[in-house]
């Protein structure tokens, strides 16, 4: 390590009460309060002094029905994914239309863009944890030609079983001028750019352009509007994250949030002091306001990134302390260029490496496959089906274009996020409930199934990892979130 974090000593009081447990009451008028705004109507969260916070059941649930669709705090799309699939910035749906999503990533892929899921760079990739799963114009649409420059230079895909297409056919697809065979069947929103001007974020309605702004945006675009106090660095630092390790945006994205949630405590406590003339004055400082601020996210278990990350399986055990330590320093990297882009005075203590980490650390155990599944494969599913006559004149048009894209045309939109009550949901073995997308359900909220019959009182458990794994295998894959699985199946198997 270079140097040690000098905010990490400045403000080791911050960094304590930031990171300290909410109190036991805290936490619970939290969820309680989530539970009833959000409307998560037979669901409670009880603490339980042994096992932590859980999810319990309110009510019964039949075998199938959906338990929970839970709204992300914060989420990303994978980066390499952004060549694949053109999706809201915020909740994530598919947009623009069918001939945009197919022509974009035909173009993107003759430029040479990798379509792939990753770039071939040194990476270092976070073991995920998974617990699965202005009016709009033309002009927005066609973002296509402005977004290539900002996917990275990666080298171009396999081309195995794919076919190119001229270039003039898939720009005239991506412009509308070549419209395929039945895409009423499959309407998507118009793509909204982003206001700040940046040309990456394009939204499914002005609704969530603007609570994407409100959130974190406003922060992290690099557009002339942008609200950070150095575009430039700003660049740095995500072309960084996408070279090395894109869960870096995320925790940007935490940072940007509480940041904006401070300013605007502090905006309202101002106001509040103009109404009298001796003035509140906060005890330690802004303290108090940048704990409120940040108080969504203390509800999530935390360990520091370069703790919790998993060895991988080609770093021998003798090289974990170096591995570890390699980690941090890319943490450390990565944090030094976000604080350049958007630092923030009274929030200074969530610009400590150990906020940092604890934030990564998150999401590593707690986050969840953030998945959209792709209205291209739904359409070539539905030409495929058509009766004889009507599919053999639309895949004179369509025929083409599945061919050019080859086996992995079916790519859904893919990225990590946190979701507040997901995140508390125990693991089990034999789970009673599961991470599971229906055919309605098109955005990036988690979406949680029953297995089987849940009564009320019963816990709601899925499973983090493959249950059907052998025991041995099952405890060693739980190790890595820091527990010895105790569930009923366990138990009955244990030698």
């Amino acid at each position: 390590m270079e140097g040690i974090c000098p905010i990490d000593s400045q403000f080791s009081h911050e960094i304590s009460a930031l990171l300290k447990p909410p109190p036991a009451h805290q936490l619970q008028e939290y969820f309680d309060n989530l539970i009833r705004t959000r409307q998560y109507l037979g669901l409670k969260v009880k603490h339980d002094g042994e096992f932590g916070k859980g999810v319990y059941a309110d009510s019964d649930f039949g075998e199938g029905e959906l338990v929970l669709k839970d709204q992300m705090l914060v989420g990303a799309q994978h980066s390499s994914n952004k060549i694949n699939c053109l999706v809201c910035g915020f909740c994530f749906r598919f947009i623009g239309s069918i001939e945009l999503q197919i022509g974009r990533r035909l173009y993107l892929q003759g430029l040479g863009v990798s379509t792939s899921n990753g770039c071939g760079r040194e990476t270092f990739s976070h073991n995920s944890h998974d617990h699965c799963q202005v009016d709009s114009s033309e002009d927005e649409d066609n973002c296509y030609m402005e977004d290539h420059d900002e996917l990275g230079e990666c080298a171009s895909s396999s081309s195995k079983d794919k076919v190119p297409l001229p270039k003039g056919v898939v720009e005239s697809l991506m412009n509308g001028e070549l419209a395929l065979p039945y895409p009423k069947e499959f309407p998507l929103p118009s793509a909204i750019a982003c206001s700040g001007g940046c040309g990456e974020a394009y939204y499914c309605s002005k609704l969530c352009a603007e609570a994407d702004w409100e959130s974190s945006h406003s922060l992290l675009c690099t557009g002339e509007k942008s609200e950070s106090i150095c575009r430039e660095a700003l660049s740095k630092f995500i072309q960084h994250a996408n070279e090395t390790n894109d869960i870096f945006l995320l925790a940007a994205k935490v940072i940007c949030f509480t940041i904006l949630r401070y300013k605007k405590l502090k905006k309202a406590h101002l106001k509040e002091q103009e109404k009298y003339t001796s003035a509140i004055v906060l005890k330690n400082g802004d303290l108090p306001l940048l704990l409120e601020a940040w108080k969504p996210i203390s509800m999530g278990f935390k360990k520091r990134w370069w703790d919790c990350i998993a060895l991988p399986d080609d770093v021998h055990s003798c090289d974990e302390a170096a591995f570890r330590a390699q980690i941090k320093e890319l943490a450390f990297t990565s944090l030094k260029l976000l604080k350049e882009a958007i630092f923030c005075k009274g929030c200074e203590p969530l610009f400590s490496l150990e906020i940092y980490g604890h934030i990564i650390g998150m999401f590593e155990l707690n986050n969840l496959d953030l998945v959209v599944a792709s209205p291209v494969e739904d359409y070539f599913l539905y030409i495929d089906d058509l009766p004889y006559p009507q599919k053999k004149k639309a895949e004179e048009i369509t025929r083409q274009f599945l061919d050019a894209l080859g086996d992995d045309y079916s790519v859904p939109c893919q990225g990590t996020a946190f979701f507040p009550l997901q995140s508390c949901m125990n693991h089990s073995c034999y789970p009673n409930a599961k991470a599971f997308k229906r055919e309605e359900d098109r955005d990036g909220q988690a979406t949680i199934i029953a297995l089987r019959p849940i009564f009320k009182e019963e816990e709601v458990t899925i499973s983090y990892i493959d249950e059907d794994l052998p025991f041995d295998e099952r405890q060693a894959l739980l190790a890595d979130y820091g527990f010895r699985c105790k569930c009923p199946k366990c138990l009955e198997e244990e030698p």
